[in-house]
């Protein structure tokens, strides 16, 4: 089993929320935290319960299931059973009139649960101080991610190419790729901050089939297995001589992940203009990368390098078609997509320990999406990447 998350990086994250809860405001009294990521977070495990934490006094995660395993997997000092939210809201005494919740996590039936035995007159959202927080790595944090990041540049540079051979469909090559990230070390499954988005891979696709429509918050695609499973690749779509193989898949590591695309040629080469096209978007990312320093602002990142490219470079870049997204690049760590984003709007400076994947990427009909991504650590010197530097294109067979 995974050592536990030390007492003194749970300690720290706590000290953390309350001084930012305090600057937020200042007569906050009770924060309830119930989503897996975040109780994973605060206290080590992800058992079914809630965390409270006031103010003033001992944070206590109360647990229904299992609070056994609660037990074993985690150093958070204050650690106890419950079979209804009743046995936490008496032990905690009298209920003040805000409570700060999760409102991007916590349904309409959970929110009426707890409010028969939390009744707040009013409800506050814990998501953004949460998410402010856990936006900044500690250096465990940044250990585990740049271990997640060897084993993501072993298996995109030096082991996928041997996977593709003539035939294979898109989603044998997914489920073989799959074995060999578990294998690595891979944690087996990739979070998103998007509900209901957990996926074991990402995006895989040959030739246009990366281009297809998708419901994540990326520039590329795929069709998936089936309407009813938009996921890992399609049976149908075989790999042939010429193709683009796009690969952007995120990896694992004890639950801190890292965001990687690969692109392959298999049996041939590209169109010229295909490759420049391509070679572009590696020239985007390389002038982001010194960027990435403490005080940079993400919003004028975003607006001086878009700034710079032809309005001919901008049609289908970062996308295809009408299915673009608005950014350049986004926070990663317990999930993919955290703050902070390199997109306008966001214009709290960044700061060191902030982990940022860049993706630059623009579709090509006929072709399929090519680009690059890969996962940068925010130092004094400019981004630091931990998921290699390889420019992609490999070629295969």
């Amino acid at each position: 089993m995974q050592a536990k998350v030390p007492m003194s990086e749970l300690g720290a994250r706590l000290e953390r929320f309350r001084a930012r809860m305090d600057t937020a405001d200042p007569g906050w009294e009770l924060a309830l935290v119930s989503s897996n990521v975040n109780l994973y977070y605060f206290t080590g495990t992800m058992q079914d319960g809630i965390l409270l934490i006031p103010r003033n006094g001992e944070a206590v995660f109360w647990v229904r299931r299992s609070f056994l395993r609660a037990v074993d997997e985690s150093s958070f000092p204050q650690i106890r059973p419950m079979q209804s939210y009743r046995a936490a809201a008496e032990a905690t005494g009298p209920i003040p009139g805000t409570g700060y919740l999760e409102t991007e996590h916590v349904s309409l039936a959970m929110y009426q649960r707890l409010r028969k035995y939390f009744p707040f007159r009013d409800v506050q959202s814990l998501d953004g101080v949460i998410a402010d927080i856990r936006s900044v790595k500690s250096r465990y944090e940044q250990e585990l991610m740049e271990k997640a990041g060897s084993i993501h540049r072993h298996v995109l540079e030096d082991l996928a190419p041997s996977l593709l051979r003539k035939g294979i469909s898109e989603a044998e090559f997914s489920a073989e790729l799959y074995a060999v990230m578990v294998r690595e070390g891979h944690h087996g499954i990739v979070r998103f901050g998007m509900a209901g988005a957990e996926i074991m891979l990402g995006l895989i696709g040959f030739g246009e089939s990366s281009l297809y429509p998708t419901y994540l918050d990326s520039p590329g695609g795929n069709a998936g297995m089936s309407p009813a499973v938009p996921l890992l690749g399609s049976r149908e779509r075989k790999l042939e001589c010429g193709d683009l193989i796009f690969c952007d898949i995120g990896c694992g590591y004890h639950g801190y992940h890292t965001d990687k695309t690969m692109t392959y040629v298999f049996g041939g080469t590209l169109p010229d203009e295909a490759v420049r096209i391509h070679q572009q978007c590696l020239a985007i990312q390389d002038q982001i990368v010194p960027l990435l320093r403490p005080g940079a602002i993400p919003s004028q990142i975003y607006e001086t390098v878009t700034a710079g490219l032809e309005p001919a470079f901008l049609e289908n870049f970062m996308g295809y078609r009408d299915r673009k997204v608005q950014f350049l690049g986004h926070g990663i760590g317990l999930e993919i997509a955290e703050n902070p984003v390199i997109a306008r709007g966001f214009d709290q400076p960044l700061k060191e320990g902030m982990v940022i994947a860049l993706e630059p990427k623009k579709g090509i009909m006929g072709i399929g999406m090519v680009g690059t991504e890969n996962t940068f650590i925010v130092t004094p010197h400019g981004g630091r990447s931990i998921t290699g530097n390889h420019p992609g294109l490999i070629r295969v067979g």
